[in-house]
């Protein structure tokens, strides 16, 4: 059976790989052994790479873009054919023709340029089904009925402007917070893109007052919108964790009795049990607006 394998190493979160499953879980063992069809043990590529890997790591191969020539739009979540994967990344330019586009990789935070047959919408496997569907003259209606004022807002939105006392999340680079986000309040803008924070769980050394610190504006977002679960979380929902007063995003790997999770972390490699109350579905902030798969966008509740 071929699928796709998200890879669990540093630096290479919001990747997939195509695979082959050549051994599903047992008695002996939970976890699936894959053999990826671009990646080889050998220069010569004659022997191609075997792993274990967890059942949250795989899903089928998304369907082909029934417009291979589609055109993208600055702000398209899209996935790039890039170093034998697939990588997850947000269209930011399109270049005079039409048919090359510049792609900011959240992993990297730089900018690639692609021919327009080495991207494919982005879509997520959620509950047995591929959201949005394969559909590309329904999605083109989609875009088309977007409204003019939701352009200008998106428009204002992306120059990541915020004022004083805006309620904010912060991100960071450092090695084991990565994929971590941080609540804070915006106290002032120190210079272009670059803004001082005072968090809102984080106090000094000795403890006088909150923590301040400069972050520039590609570490800074809004606050997510409340997404109600009034039922439960499915398996492998993709959530944000609260943990050491901090969101971490993860996957749910099991659902377990009690309103109790046990959610996966690709950076770390780790599970940890969670509570229903300290869950939120994951959402990304794209483009001027919060994207999340499995978010119906007339009431913001929880597709089911």
């Amino acid at each position: 059976m071929l699928v796709e394998i998200a890879s669990t190493d540093d630096g290479f979160r919001g990747s997939w790989y195509a695979a082959t499953v050549v051994r599903r879980p047992s008695r002996r063992s939970s976890s699936y052994a894959v053999e990826f069809r671009e990646i080889y043990e050998d220069e010569e590529g004659t022997r191609r790479v075997t792993e274990e890997v967890a059942g949250s790591q795989i899903r089928p191969v998304p369907p082909e873009e029934a417009n291979p020539k589609r055109d993208f739009r600055v702000g398209d979540e899209v996935e790039a054919r890039y170093n034998d994967g697939w990588w997850e990344g947000v269209v930011v330019d399109r270049m005079r023709g039409g048919r090359r586009f510049g792609v900011s990789f959240r992993e990297w935070r730089e900018r690639v340029v692609f021919e327009v047959g080495d991207l494919r919408l982005r879509r997520e496997w959620v509950r047995g089904s591929w959201l949005p569907p394969g559909d590309a003259d329904a999605e083109d209606r989609q875009q088309k009925a977007q409204s003019q004022m939701e352009m200008k807002v998106a428009k204002k939105m992306k120059s990541n402007e915020f004022t004083k006392g805006t309620p904010v999340e912060v991100s960071s680079d450092e090695d084991g917070y990565r994929g971590a986000w941080f609540a804070a309040v915006v106290v002032e803008e120190v210079s272009k893109g670059k803004y001082l924070v005072e968090f809102k769980n984080f106090r000094t050394e000795d403890g006088a007052e909150l923590l301040k610190e400069e972050a520039d504006a590609l570490h800074i977002r809004p606050c997510p919108p409340e997404i109600i679960v009034a039922d439960h979380f499915n398996l492998f929902d993709e959530v944000d964790a609260l943990h050491n007063d901090s969101w971490w995003v993860g996957v749910v790997s099991k659902v377990l009795s009690r309103s109790r999770y046990t959610v996966y972390f690709r950076d770390t490699k780790e599970e940890l049990v969670f509570q229903h109350s300290n869950l939120r579905l994951h959402q990304e902030w794209i483009g001027g607006r919060w994207m999340t798969a499995s978010l119906d966008p007339k009431n913001n509740t929880r597709l089911v």
